[in-house]
């Protein structure tokens, strides 16, 4: 499955984006929402998703990078997203939160930076719908791609498994088709793609070509 970031669209002109993106071959839209305090930038906020999302016919992917996503449920909830991620890292009460999400109505996903170990997820791991793996360190767009990221996909994949969860693996940051391909071969779901799909030539063929790996 491929997941087109939204961050790497043209903002001058997102219906046409949308449009395009509403005929290709990828699953979800994803939203990286930044707030300049837990990763070191600011992305767009609620007005914009808003918009984006009347545009939108394909499911949401809504990643939170900011701190106490908690309190922006109803929110994202009222988007009518499908999946709602948060950060390991920024909810100290992993539980409750997901546990909200999903009494929202939503499919619960958790983040992980690329210094957080898979292991920290072995008392959630069944509660979860997606973890995310960021192959980057979030905030920024046109990262390089940090290799470990294929063991850690490994270790989930095992950990996942191992547990019986029905967790999917969703991995997002540098990712081309030399790495997509590398990641789903190590066990990766779903692929999240900024510039190698939007910023393209020809993003129909790209979505296509990144979707079928």
């Amino acid at each position: 499955m491929l997941a087109p970031s939204l961050l790497a669209a043209d903002f001058r002109n997102l219906e046409k984006e949308m449009s395009w993106f509403n005929q290709s071959a990828a699953s979800w839209l994803h939203l990286d929402v930044m707030d300049g305090v837990f990763v070191p930038n600011i992305s767009f906020g609620f007005p914009v998703l808003r918009a984006v999302a009347k545009l939108c016919k394909k499911p949401l992917d809504v990643h939170l990078m900011i701190i106490q996503p908690e309190k922006f449920i109803p929110e994202v909830k009222a988007l009518g997203a499908y999946m709602m991620n948060v950060h390991y890292e920024a909810c100290p009460h992993l539980h409750r939160v997901i546990g909200q999400i999903h009494e929202a109505g939503m499919h619960a996903g958790v983040t992980l930076n690329p210094s957080t170990p898979v292991s920290v997820l072995e008392d959630i791991i069944r509660d979860v719908d997606m973890v995310l793996l960021m192959s980057v360190n979030p905030g920024f767009g046109g990262q390089q791609f940090i290799e470990h990221t294929i063991d850690k996909v490994k270790a989930l994949r095992a950990m996942i498994e191992r547990t019986g969860s029905k967790a999917l693996i969703e991995i997002d940051g540098g990712v081309n088709m030399d790495t997509g391909r590398r990641l789903r071969e190590a066990g990766a779901d779903i692929l999240v793609a900024g510039s190698a799909v939007f910023g393209q030539t020809d993003p129909l063929k790209a979505a296509a070509d990144l979707a079928a790996l």
